[in-house]
């Protein structure tokens, strides 16, 4: 019997079993892949250790930077390259040529709060820049409140602003088009700014004047995978049982009735959770029958017995293993969810003196529609992590590219790795305006998310309520994950925290 079980081993999970064990509850963690970390896990590519992953962390409410000053890696905190990064966008002209302008500064989500900024106007043209000051004229009132972040944009500001500005950046923040979002999610206090302004740009220049100065996101030297390590060091030290290869398949409450010294009747739960071992080696065997359409074996079930489950894996996971415990949790998957959203990461390593100079900043976002490129962003990491830069002789350069919009199948996924990496290099001289094609790569990898679900869409908050009341009136049970919390670490951490402390209420109080 163990006090706190929890299911996955990503950021979430790791963080509650952690919130637990430091109070000396027994905890085991079960993952289901060979790998810790989920989407902040590392990687090595061409001998170097790189993020696989979540690159940063947003500074908002200094909750990540207090959590990783409680793991002692305060010091590793670095900031990014102020630079910035660009759009690669269709040219203004029906049929000209894509152009590739700096991102404008003043804005949020891409929202300009000078709509004839000299920047803003490279980006959408004369007659864009100025349908976007009409935003100035609009009474507040003809329009109304708005839920998506997309209609509101479109309406007051045009479809220029909307196309070339918020939806690369809706889609590089949260893989979702923007009118998708829900603009109270994704930009707290917007609607209530735009009020008070009487405009958008009136809206978003208040916002930017009241956020904090310097850099929105950090990393840590050496990458943001250097969290998961430091977190699985900390939870050994806690004898906290980690088992990867743990695929759970169900779990199901078991109620025992006591008797107490003076008669009285009380009911003790605990969780029965099924798991799967597996390994590489047999997930390739499976692969092989599969192709031979022979029979495959399963591996024996085994299971262990908790006071408490701790639910930390993506959506579609949690809603099917929640569905088996009674009507109310098999309803939670009607609730109209969106299909989760699938990216994947190609990324180059490449002797390429050429790029030396940082030709698009930090590396740049891709507006849908854009001519002669597939990809949908790239980061140019050694130009924006001064860590990855040292690490690298003169003149190569890791490069990181994106495949995949919301709505759309991953465009890669056919693809060999041979030509995968051909079409990473393309997308990268199209964008980047620097002929890569005789530049030797030395070193390449891929990666897919394919459980990515944003919180963020609309109807997503009341979606998200039904599932935590229906968890809540569970004893024993608790659920947390950035399909729940919010996008990122600064959303997940604070979130995962929360679901620890109530497990270990739930167990101390037994």
């Amino acid at each position: 019997m163990k006090d706190v079980l929890v299911i996955g081993g990503g950021v979430a999970g790791l963080v509650a079993a952690r919130e637990c064990a430091h109070l000396g509850l027994s905890v085991v963690v079960l993952e289901a892949a060979g790998t810790l970390g989920g989407a902040v896990a590392g990687h090595e590519v061409a001998g170097l250790q790189l993020d696989a992953g979540a690159e940063s962390f947003a500074v908002r409410g200094n909750t990540v930077a207090a959590f990783i000053a409680d793991l002692g890696l305060t010091d590793q905190i670095v900031e990014p390259n102020p630079a910035g990064a660009w759009l690669h966008l269709p040219g203004h002209r029906p049929g000209g040529a894509p152009v590739s302008v700096p991102l404008p500064k003043a804005g949020v989500l891409g929202i300009p709060g000078s709509p004839l900024a000299e920047d803003v106007r490279l980006a959408i043209g004369w007659s864009g820049a100025l349908r976007a000051y009409a935003d100035r004229l609009i009474p507040v009132l003809k329009i109304g409140r708005e839920h998506s972040l997309g209609a509101l944009v479109s309406k007051r500001m045009g479809q220029k602003v909307l196309d070339r500005l918020v939806n690369p950046v809706a889609g590089g923040v949260y893989a979702t088009a923007a009118a998708d979002l829900e603009v109270d999610v994704v930009a707290p206090g917007l609607n209530r700014a735009l009020t008070s302004a009487g405009s958008l740009s009136g809206a978003v220049t208040a916002m930017r004047t009241a956020a904090p100065a310097g850099s929105a996101v950090r990393g840590l030297n050496g990458g943001m995978h250097r969290l998961v390590d430091a977190l699985v060091a900390d939870l050994g030290r806690y004898d906290v049982q980690i088992r990867t290869h743990a695929a759970v398949t169900g779990f199901t409450p078991v109620d025992v009735p006591k008797t107490g010294a003076d008669g009285s009747q009380t009911t003790s739960r605990s969780w029965v959770v099924e798991f799967a071992p597996t390994t590489d080696a047999d997930a390739a065997a499976g692969d092989a029958a599969a192709e031979a359409d022979a029979p495959t074996t399963p591996a024996e079930p085994r299971t262990i017995e908790a006071r408490h489950v701790i639910l930390a894996v993506p959506a579609a996971a949690a809603l099917g293993l929640l569905a088996p415990l009674g009507a109310d949790f098999a309803a939670l998957a009607a609730l109209g969810w969106p299909a989760p959203a699938a990216v994947e990461l190609a990324t180059l390593v490449l002797d390429a003196p050429s790029l030396d100079a940082h030709p698009r900043g930090t590396g740049a976002l891709v507006a849908e529609g854009t001519p002669g490129v597939t990809a949908k962003a790239i980061t140019h990491v050694t130009a924006k992590w001064a860590w990855v830069d040292a690490l690298t002789p003169p003149g190569r350069h890791i490069l990181r590219l994106s495949f995949g919009r919301a709505g759309a199948p991953v465009p890669t996924l056919g693809l060999s790795d041979a030509d995968l990496q051909q079409l990473a290099v393309h997308d990268a001289s199209a964008i980047l305006g620097v002929d890569l094609a005789g530049a030797p790569v030395v070193g390449f990898a891929r990666t897919l998310w394919s459980d990515g679900l944003s919180p963020a869409t609309i109807g997503a908050p009341e979606r998200i309520r039904r599932v935590r009341e229906t968890v809540e009136a569970t004893a024993g049970l608790d659920v947390t994950g950035g399909w729940l919390s919010g996008t990122g670490l600064a959303s997940v951490i604070p979130d995962a925290l929360a679901a620890g402390i109530r497990g270990r209420r739930a167990v101390l109080d037994l």
